[in-house]
């Protein structure tokens, strides 16, 4: 065990919201009324997300959509749900003082109840001190910083705070390691390479892959390749790789535009190399059939259920239909983590809590154990992390699974982990030109 469109586009509320869109302090923030008297009678979730882009703009939409659901249900604790977003800008420019900005007038001119906040880097930590000062709760949708869970276990009174709905530094690795574990053990493919774009966050997953894969699982790692952020043309990196007669290539691409030229280049060159897993934005989405023009067959990508329409919990399809029938687009993960957040994990710790009182709600959250659309069973480490890997003692409740996904004539099939590809009885496939799969 391991432990959609911007803002600019937002369509128009039915059921039982309105969006009000306002400046307030120098940035964008967006309110979902229900229709009622706003007072303290509602609870309050602030959204802090860059919302004007496309992955803070689907956290936004899932929160409304949540709203929406929980509100005509009757609300929780007999109160009407209120959903506020602020503006971060992080997806652009990562600037600490926008994000802490963003954060402090959610906490102050809004005076919200809990944060479901798009933090990372530098802004992640400033933002743990932030809501400890306030003493109102964050659950993070991003940041994946082994850090920032550590600061929860060091100074527990301080950073107690702090959860996280995502997968942390540790899991994430420990999921591509395992992954290649089992491809090796299906295909025998043992010769691997990475290309990486130049970061700070790639340099520690890279130096984590340059020990762990051939001193501890005994790979050939014959190719380590970085390249400038932005790049398009691939060219010079995949003779590299396969000049080095390279079985399996991770990409570590960060930016879409990459992503797609990535794709498609190691399409059309017919490349003898499988990608597998790793980032590759642009390859990953259903949308990314599309982008790439088909040219991502047989890609393999890192998968989240709500996006590729696995049927991984009970959950899983409803929120993905309700998503696409609200806002015309498939939901991404973000918006599978805020949906998730809204309407079942603090559900169950605020009923279980019988208040929203921070250390009650706090208190209750350490104990969540609730099915949502992208785990069997969500549960939170001490750490404040969701609990990852299988469920032993109950196999129809494993925890928050890394998943991959294999583009397959235009879908997406479960090929990791090993249960779930079982489960969807699904292959590997491989491209229909000369590669090591034809050894």
């Amino acid at each position: 065990m391991f432990n959609s469109s911007a803002l600019t586009k937002i369509q128009s509320i039915v059921l039982v919201a309105v969006i009000v869109v306002a400046s307030i302090g120098g940035g964008a923030t967006y309110l979902l009324l229900t229709g009622q008297d706003q007072s303290s009678d509602t609870i309050k979730i602030g959204i802090l997300a860059d919302l004007d882009a496309t992955l803070g703009g689907s956290a936004w939409q899932s929160a409304v959509l949540a709203a929406e659901q929980i509100n005509v249900e009757g609300g929780i604790l007999g109160r009407q749900i209120e959903v506020i977003g602020e503006d971060n800008d992080i997806e652009t420019s990562l600037d600490v003082n926008t994000i802490s900005s963003a954060l402090t007038r959610l906490l102050t001119y809004h005076n919200v109840d809990f944060v479901l906040g798009q933090v990372d880097g530098q802004a992640a930590f400033v933002s743990q001190d932030i809501v400890a000062d306030h003493e109102k709760i964050l659950i993070a949708i991003t940041g994946t910083s082994n850090e920032l869970s550590q600061r929860v276990i060091d100074d527990y009174a301080k950073y107690k705070y702090y959860f996280r709905i995502l997968f942390n530094a540790t899991s994430v690795f420990l999921g591509m390691t395992d992954s290649l574990l089992l491809l090796r053990e299906n295909t025998g493919f043992n010769k691997v390479g990475y290309l990486a774009e130049d970061s700070v966050i790639n340099a520690g997953i890279t130096e984590g892959l340059d020990s762990v894969l051939p001193d501890v699982h005994d790979f050939d790692l014959i190719y380590r390749g970085t390249f400038p952020p932005g790049t398009v043309d691939f060219s010079s990196y995949f003779a590299a790789a396969e000049e080095a007669d390279v079985d399996v290539l991770i990409p570590l691409i960060w930016g879409i535009g990459s992503g797609i030229s990535f794709a498609k280049e190691w399409y059309n060159r017919e490349s003898p190399v499988l990608i597998y897993g790793g980032v590759l934005p642009g390859a990953s989405t259903p949308e990314s059939w599309d982008w790439t023009e088909g040219k991502c067959d047989n890609v393999i990508t890192p998968a989240f259920p709500v996006v590729i329409g696995y049927p991984l919990t009970s959950k899983t399809l409803s929120m993905r239909d309700d998503y696409i029938n609200r806002w015309g687009e498939t939901p991404t993960a973000f918006a599978g983590f805020v949906y998730d957040a809204i309407s079942f994990i603090l559900p169950t710790a605020i009923n279980r809590a019988g208040t929203i009182e921070t250390d009650a709600v706090i208190e209750a959250l350490e104990e969540t154990s609730v099915e949502t659309s992208g785990a069997r069973n969500f549960v939170f480490t001490s750490s404040h992390d969701p609990l990852v890997g299988e469920n032993l003692n109950d196999p129809e409740a494993d925890y928050t699974l890394v998943m991959l996904s294999q583009w397959q004539n235009g879908q997406q099939v479960p090929v990791y982990p090993k249960k779930i590809m079982e489960e969807a009885e699904a292959t590997y496939t491989f491209p229909d030109w000369a590669g090591p799969w034809d050894e």
